[in-house]
Protein backbone atom coordinates (compact mmCIF):
# COMPACT_ATOMS: atom_id res chain seq x y z
CA UNK A 1 0.00 0.00 0.00
CA UNK A 2 1.34 3.30 -0.80
CA UNK A 3 2.76 5.42 2.12
CA UNK A 4 3.51 2.21 4.46
CA UNK A 5 7.25 1.45 2.92
CA UNK A 6 7.76 5.58 4.50
CA UNK A 7 6.83 4.77 7.59
CA UNK A 8 10.24 4.06 9.64
CA UNK A 9 10.02 1.33 12.14
CA UNK A 10 11.83 0.78 15.06
CA UNK A 11 14.59 -0.28 16.11
CA UNK A 12 15.63 3.38 14.13
CA UNK A 13 17.62 6.21 15.58
CA UNK A 14 15.57 8.68 13.57
CA UNK A 15 12.83 7.48 16.74
CA UNK A 16 15.38 8.70 19.63
CA UNK A 17 15.88 12.04 18.10
CA UNK A 18 15.06 15.21 19.11
CA UNK A 19 13.78 17.27 16.32
CA UNK A 20 14.74 20.81 14.76
CA UNK A 21 11.67 23.68 14.76
CA UNK A 22 10.95 24.43 11.77
CA UNK A 23 11.73 28.27 10.84
CA UNK A 24 9.79 28.85 8.29
CA UNK A 25 6.27 27.13 6.94
CA UNK A 26 6.90 27.30 2.92
CA UNK A 27 6.55 24.57 0.15
CA UNK A 28 9.05 21.92 1.78
CA UNK A 29 6.69 21.85 5.11
CA UNK A 30 3.90 22.24 3.00
CA UNK A 31 4.41 18.96 0.59
CA UNK A 32 5.70 17.35 4.14
CA UNK A 33 2.75 17.67 5.78
CA UNK A 34 0.89 16.85 2.54
CA UNK A 35 2.81 13.45 2.50
CA UNK A 36 2.75 12.48 6.47
CA UNK A 37 -1.40 13.25 5.74
CA UNK A 38 -1.28 10.41 3.00
CA UNK A 39 1.02 8.24 4.78
CA UNK A 40 -1.18 8.37 8.12
CA UNK A 41 -3.98 7.62 5.93
CA UNK A 42 -2.42 4.87 3.93
CA UNK A 43 -1.83 3.25 7.21
CA UNK A 44 -5.43 3.94 8.72
CA UNK A 45 -3.48 5.71 11.55
CA UNK A 46 -4.89 8.73 13.65
CA UNK A 47 -0.97 10.56 13.86
CA UNK A 48 1.90 10.76 12.73
CA UNK A 49 5.23 12.48 13.44
CA UNK A 50 7.91 13.62 10.94
CA UNK A 51 10.41 11.77 12.39
CA UNK A 52 8.67 8.07 11.34
CA UNK A 53 9.14 9.41 7.73
CA UNK A 54 12.25 9.54 8.33
CA UNK A 55 12.30 13.74 8.91
CA UNK A 56 13.89 15.01 12.29
CA UNK A 57 11.72 18.38 12.28
CA UNK A 58 8.84 19.44 14.77
CA UNK A 59 5.76 18.87 12.51
CA UNK A 60 3.10 16.25 13.69
CA UNK A 61 0.11 15.52 11.97
CA UNK A 62 -3.53 14.06 13.54
CA UNK A 63 -7.21 12.92 12.31
CA UNK A 64 -8.68 11.38 15.35
CA UNK A 65 -12.08 11.75 13.30
CA UNK A 66 -11.22 10.27 10.27
CA UNK A 67 -13.37 7.06 9.46
CA UNK A 68 -15.42 6.50 5.90
CA UNK A 69 -13.66 8.55 3.54
CA UNK A 70 -14.93 12.01 5.90
CA UNK A 71 -10.87 13.45 6.99
CA UNK A 72 -10.75 16.35 9.50
CA UNK A 73 -6.91 16.44 9.70
CA UNK A 74 -4.59 18.39 11.98
CA UNK A 75 -1.24 19.77 11.24
CA UNK A 76 0.97 21.14 14.02
CA UNK A 77 4.17 22.63 13.37
CA UNK A 78 6.65 23.33 16.38
CA UNK A 79 3.96 21.83 19.11
CA UNK A 80 4.30 22.05 22.45
CA UNK A 81 2.23 20.99 25.65
CA UNK A 82 1.74 24.24 27.92
CA UNK A 83 -0.66 22.35 30.38
CA UNK A 84 -0.93 18.32 30.80
CA UNK A 85 -3.22 18.22 33.70
CA UNK A 86 -6.30 15.93 35.08
CA UNK A 87 -5.99 12.67 36.50
CA UNK A 88 -3.75 9.98 34.66
CA UNK A 89 -5.74 7.62 33.06
CA UNK A 90 -4.28 4.37 30.91
CA UNK A 91 -5.28 3.39 27.47
CA UNK A 92 -3.88 1.04 25.46
CA UNK A 93 -1.42 2.83 22.60
CA UNK A 94 -0.24 1.70 19.29
CA UNK A 95 2.15 3.34 16.83
CA UNK A 96 2.74 3.25 13.29
CA UNK A 97 6.45 2.36 13.90
CA UNK A 98 5.61 -0.14 16.07
CA UNK A 99 3.33 -2.31 14.20
CA UNK A 100 1.97 -5.45 15.57
CA UNK A 101 1.55 -4.46 19.06
CA UNK A 102 -0.42 -1.84 21.49
CA UNK A 103 0.82 -0.91 25.07
CA UNK A 104 -0.92 0.02 28.25
CA UNK A 105 0.64 3.96 28.90
CA UNK A 106 -0.52 6.50 31.54
CA UNK A 107 -0.96 9.79 30.48
CA UNK A 108 -2.49 13.20 32.04
CA UNK A 109 -5.91 13.25 30.96
CA UNK A 110 -6.46 17.29 29.76
CA UNK A 111 -3.70 18.89 27.70
CA UNK A 112 -3.30 22.73 25.94
CA UNK A 113 -1.21 22.61 22.85
CA UNK A 114 0.06 25.30 21.21
CA UNK A 115 1.29 25.29 17.47
CA UNK A 116 1.86 27.02 14.42
CA UNK A 117 -0.86 26.24 11.31
CA UNK A 118 0.25 25.59 7.68
CA UNK A 119 -0.64 29.16 7.28
CA UNK A 120 1.76 30.14 10.12
CA UNK A 121 -0.54 31.06 12.90
CA UNK A 122 -0.51 29.85 16.05
CA UNK A 123 -2.92 27.97 17.38
CA UNK A 124 -4.47 26.47 20.53
CA UNK A 125 -5.82 22.65 21.05
CA UNK A 126 -7.28 21.61 24.02
CA UNK A 127 -8.10 18.11 24.93
CA UNK A 128 -9.85 16.02 27.68
CA UNK A 129 -10.39 12.30 28.28
CA UNK A 130 -10.54 11.24 24.52
CA UNK A 131 -8.13 9.82 21.71
CA UNK A 132 -7.11 13.62 20.71
CA UNK A 133 -6.15 14.10 24.44
CA UNK A 134 -3.49 10.56 23.67
CA UNK A 135 -2.97 11.41 20.36
CA UNK A 136 -1.19 14.80 20.98
CA UNK A 137 0.78 13.58 23.58
CA UNK A 138 2.16 10.74 21.72
CA UNK A 139 2.59 12.54 18.61
CA UNK A 140 4.44 15.41 20.50
CA UNK A 141 6.91 12.63 22.16
CA UNK A 142 8.10 11.48 18.91
CA UNK A 143 9.57 14.95 18.18
CA UNK A 144 10.84 14.09 21.32
CA UNK A 145 13.12 11.42 20.46
CA UNK A 146 10.22 9.72 22.66
CA UNK A 147 8.47 6.43 22.22
CA UNK A 148 5.68 4.90 23.97
CA UNK A 149 7.89 2.03 25.07
CA UNK A 150 9.84 4.94 26.86
CA UNK A 151 6.76 5.28 29.17
CA UNK A 152 7.33 1.52 30.42
CA UNK A 153 8.71 0.02 32.93
CA UNK A 154 12.28 -1.80 32.17
CA UNK A 155 10.63 -5.12 32.23
CA UNK A 156 7.20 -4.18 30.85
CA UNK A 157 9.54 -2.48 28.13
CA UNK A 158 11.54 -5.85 27.48
CA UNK A 159 8.06 -7.88 26.95
CA UNK A 160 6.59 -5.36 24.79
CA UNK A 161 10.03 -5.26 22.06
CA UNK A 162 9.67 -9.89 22.92
CA UNK A 163 6.34 -8.90 21.06
CA UNK A 164 7.03 -6.57 18.47
CA UNK A 165 9.99 -8.63 17.00
CA UNK A 166 7.50 -11.95 16.48
CA UNK A 167 5.01 -9.32 15.03
CA UNK A 168 7.72 -8.13 12.73
CA UNK A 169 8.55 -11.85 12.18
CA UNK A 170 4.69 -12.70 11.39
CA UNK A 171 4.57 -10.13 9.07
CA UNK A 172 3.10 -7.17 10.68
CA UNK A 173 3.24 -3.73 8.63
CA UNK A 174 2.33 0.19 9.91
CA UNK A 175 -0.97 0.45 10.59
CA UNK A 176 -1.73 -3.49 12.35
CA UNK A 177 -2.68 -3.15 16.03
CA UNK A 178 -2.35 -7.04 16.36
CA UNK A 179 -0.74 -9.54 14.84
CA UNK A 180 -1.29 -13.70 15.36
CA UNK A 181 0.72 -16.53 14.23
CA UNK A 182 -0.95 -18.92 11.99
CA UNK A 183 -0.89 -22.45 13.39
Amino acid sequence: MAGLNDIVCAPDDRLQTECEPIEKVGSKVKALAKRMLKDMYAAEGCGLAAPQVGELVQLIVIDVDYSGGTKNPYVLINPRIVTADGPERETSEGCLSFPGISVSVKRPSHVIVEARDLKGELMRYEAQDNLLTVCLQHEIDHIHGITMIDHLSPAKRVAAMREYQEALAAGARPGDTKVTKEG
